[in-house]
């Protein structure tokens, strides 16, 4: 009887032993949780989050958001869930098309969303220092900076300004697509100026391209349709 009383009480203190050492180490866990950065998801994770948002902006069913809450927060730091290479349309604005906050992206803008230095270094800087585990070219339909490009392909004449310089940087892309002509002409070559940037993108080296192939970082291509509010993805 003493002898499996105390054979009751040893199992007893086992078992308590092994609780407080479960929940001394759940502590730190649930610590190490909550100060994991919203980024340190999967690039996987990252683009269903920024496509399930898009869902619900398409149906008008944005999720309420207060814009002033965390604002403390962000002027500390930011953790980004994608880096964004746009178009500088006025009708494209990315946050609103993924219903994501303040704080969620990290937009690069340019007409024509193609890759030079200066959105290359805003790309890396992305990745390497805020930790992006998701980059996104991002072309839309109707692009007037492609259609500029292809009427100076067809028919080149004189560009006032420094406009030319956009249509100089996405001919490379889409010039193979023009000359082959065709139906949906405008929507062959924005598909093909997203492909042509993203190879550009996921080779970049020595940032990019070691984080692409390390699995640290994806890199996909997407079109927005104005019309109908929808993304759609193209290529990675």
């Amino acid at each position: 009887m003493y002898a499996t009383d105390r054979n009751s009480r040893r199992r007893f203190l086992q078992h308590a032993g092994l609780g407080i050492v479960a929940l001394s180490m759940a502590a730190p866990l649930r610590q190490a949780l909550a100060d994991a950065p919203q980024n340190a998801i999967t690039p996987q994770a990252a683009l269903e989050r920024l496509m399930a948002g898009n869902a619900r902006y398409a149906a008008g069913k944005l999720d309420a958001k207060d814009f002033s809450a965390g604002r403390v927060a962000r002027a500390k730091a930011q953790y980004p869930i994608a880096s964004i290479l746009s178009c500088a349309d006025s009708r494209v604005a990315p946050e609103l098309m993924f219903d994501q906050a303040p704080g969620d992206l990290f937009v690069v803008r340019i007409a024509g969303n193609y890759l030079n230095h200066d959105a290359l270094s805003s790309l890396e800087y992305g990745v390497a220092v805020l930790g992006t585990p998701l980059v996104m070219v991002l072309g839309h339909s109707n692009c007037g900076a492609i259609k500029a490009a292809i009427q100076e392909i067809q028919d080149p004449k004189p560009l006032p300004g420094h406009i030319w310089d956009i249509t100089d940087a996405v001919r490379p892309g889409i010039e193979n697509v023009v000359k082959a002509g065709g139906d949906g002409l405008l929507e062959h070559a924005i598909d093909a100026n997203v492909a042509y940037n993203v190879s550009r993108v996921a080779s970049a080296q020595p940032i990019i391209a070691e984080a692409v192939k390390s699995g640290r970082a994806r890199v996909v291509g997407a079109e927005y349709e104005l019309a109908t509010g929808k993304v759609r993805l193209l290529s990675d």
